[in-house]
């Protein structure tokens, strides 16, 4: 009898593999259809990766696990029939119900509301042409800008695999090998990374999406969701007070204040972009670790966001609301931004794995001011009537009346986009300085907000055992604004780390 293979326990050579153990020529770079152009379904290394990233923990969501969440709706406030012919947004006074969740993106469901950590700040509205989700954060940039890395980052903010505890090291020593991180990790490590409240912080569509008008015209924008509470932070003494006092002080505080009728609103802006105007900017504005700076692009007012009722089963509501930036409504669309189409497929997938196949029939998620009408049938956890007898595949003659794509209509048209170059695994060079951004940053801080960003990194890297993985961080901070790498540093021998 032939003998089972040895699964061996490490690996016998340095090549990095898919899972069929195919050699990986570039883990940096997705596979797209030119430089500018958006990813290959091809591209098995990343879906691959994504995947399994996707259903590496059941049944709790593996990045944003812990959250709380409120009804409201949203009404427009401004005209922009000329930009988008989204029936939710075309006309002023218009007002759509809608469901947000704030949450940590890194801890497990029972980490505390006021870690160090970005917030999540997901959108669902209820639209009559179907549920439009818009999944932001409380920060304009994220640390990556290439979907391929996304699992590793993640990983490197868990727990390490033997000890199962928090690692500094592998926390900086993935950004400091990672220059595109530094902007993200600037705000991170600033007080608002650790929000008072999920009242009190702003929200950012971070990626860049494209609203299309009647005539199949389209633009590209960035959201913002700016507080009318006003930003208020915690110091780093207060929020890990906070850790040991009240773990759930944001879940806690949100539903707290719209119980008592003080209902949290946001002023809705967008920054505007013509289409032809992304190939001649400065940068490469699908790249999700920039920003637009608002004096080439102001912010435009646009609505107000009101959350106004709790809800009454978290579990129902809170827990199983799924979101996705690929729930798209006619007059919307995405952008060849790489994390964005990333998170197209990833999201989704994560609730299949999580929530099952017809999460979408779960109440929270219903797409209640429209009729779903579709083929697809069957799967696990079916919470309709199937379709009952209708027909199940489609073209088909047996019901005349069944649905039928709407080919002659331009609103319900996906944007066009040119596309050129040959396939490759293509790096982010336009534009490409990491450090120019975030020194503009931290000089804007001024005071207290600059020294405080300067203990914040000092109280956390000084756990770092692996003097090289500082030596490197800090050589990003002097890359940015030297005076930064040198208070980093001083900072650090002041605590007794040795350089």
């Amino acid at each position: 009898m032939t003998a089972a293979p040895t699964i061996l326990a490490t690996p016998n050579n340095n090549v990095l593999t898919t899972s069929n153990g195919d050699p990986v020529d570039d883990n940096q770079n997705s596979l797209t259809a030119g430089e500018y152009g958006p990813i290959l379904i091809q591209d098995f290394h990343l879906l691959d990766k994504l995947a399994h990233f996707d259903h590496e923990r059941v049944p709790e969501r593996v990045v944003h696990a812990k959250g709380g969440g409120a009804h409201g709706e949203f009404e427009v406030t401004a005209d922009l029939s000329q930009i988008t012919c989204a029936k939710f947004l075309s006309k002023p006074g218009t007002k759509t119900p809608m469901f947000a969740r704030f949450s940590t993106v890194a801890g497990e469901k029972g980490s505390s509301d006021s870690a160090r950590d970005p917030r999540g700040f997901a959108l669902k509205f209820y639209t009559e042409d179907g549920n439009w989700d818009m999944v932001a954060n409380n920060t304009p940039v994220f640390f990556v800008r290439d979907p391929l890395k996304f699992p590793d980052f993640i990983h490197s903010q868990k727990r390490n695999p033997q000890t199962n505890l928090k690692d500094a090291d592998a926390y900086w020593d993935f950004l400091s090998l990672s220059p595109e991180s530094l902007h993200q990790t600037t705000i991170l490590f600033s007080n608002r990374g650790t929000p008072y409240s999920f009242r009190h912080m702003d929200g950012f569509s971070s990626h860049t999406y494209k609203l299309v008008n009647d005539q199949g015209i389209a633009r590209l924008v960035k959201w913002h969701f700016k507080t009318d509470q006003g930003i208020k932070n915690h110091s780093n003494e207060e929020a890990m007070e906070l850790n040991g006092t009240n773990p759930d002080s944001n879940v806690e505080d949100l539903f707290n204040a719209i119980e008592a009728g003080d209902y949290p609103t946001w002023t809705v802006y967008l920054q505007v972009m013509e289409e032809a105007d992304a190939a001649n900017y400065k940068w490469n504005v699908f790249d999700v670790t920039k920003v637009w700076p608002h004096a080439d692009y102001p912010l435009q007012k646009i609505g107000k966001l009101t959350l106004n009722r709790n809800p009454t089963n978290y579990y129902a509501e809170v827990e199983q609301a799924a979101f996705s930036p690929a729930h798209l409504v006619p007059g919307t669309d995405v952008t060849n931004d790489k994390m964005l189409q990333g998170r197209l497929f990833s999201y989704s997938d994560t609730h299949r794995h999580r929530l099952g196949v017809n999460y979408k029939q779960l109440p929270i998620n219903q797409a209640y001011r429209t009729k779903v009408n579709n083929y697809q049938r069957d799967g696990a956890s079916v919470f309709s009537e199937n379709f009952r007898n209708y027909p199940n595949a489609e073209p088909q003659s047996k019901d005349p009346n069944g649905p039928k794509q709407q080919d002659k209509d331009v609103r319900y048209k996906a944007s066009s986009v040119q596309l050129n170059g040959g396939t490759g695994r293509y790096p982010f060079r336009k534009g490409d300085n990491d450090f120019e951004q975030p020194g503009n940053l931290y000089r804007l801080m001024k005071g207290k907000e600059q020294d405080d960003l300067i203990k914040n990194i000092v109280a956390h890297m000084k756990n770092v055992k692996n003097v090289e993985i500082i030596k490197r961080q800090i050589g990003l901070f002097n890359k940015a604004d030297p005076e930064w790498g040198r208070k980093v540093e001083d900072g650090l021998k002041a605590v007794g780390k040795k350089l």
